[in-house]
């Protein structure tokens, strides 16, 4: 399995939801849906500032990923931002492939 960080921030109507349900119902709701995908929450925490929560997920691919992102922006209670997540080990293992390259004018 893959992991990705996953940043949300609430819309209003996210955030009324929020105040409504409370923050366990609401960590409850995303760990459902987030199981139903396949995948596992490794942490899960609120924040403030330029996001309102962060959750780290170990998923089967990106694909499923992808499907969640869809489905929360079309409820339109939150925007995500989602981040592929490497281990040192898979960067090894990048650096060791050959990658054919130019940069722009170069």
């Amino acid at each position: 399995m893959a992991k990705y960080l996953i940043e949300a921030t609430y819309t209003a109507d996210g955030a009324k939801g929020l105040l409504a349900e409370g923050g366990s119902k609401r960590k409850e709701a995303v760990e459902a849906a987030i199981r139903d995908m396949g995948a596992v929450v490794e942490c899960f925490y609120y924040a403030f500032g330029e996001r309102d929560l962060v959750v780290v997920v170990d998923a089967p691919d990106a694909i499923s990923v992808a499907a969640l992102n869809l489905q929360v922006a079309a409820a339109g209670g939150a925007r995500t931002k989602t981040t592929a997540l490497l281990t040192p080990q898979e960067i090894d293992q990048a650096t060791q492939k050959a990658v054919s390259y130019r940069r722009p004018g170069g």
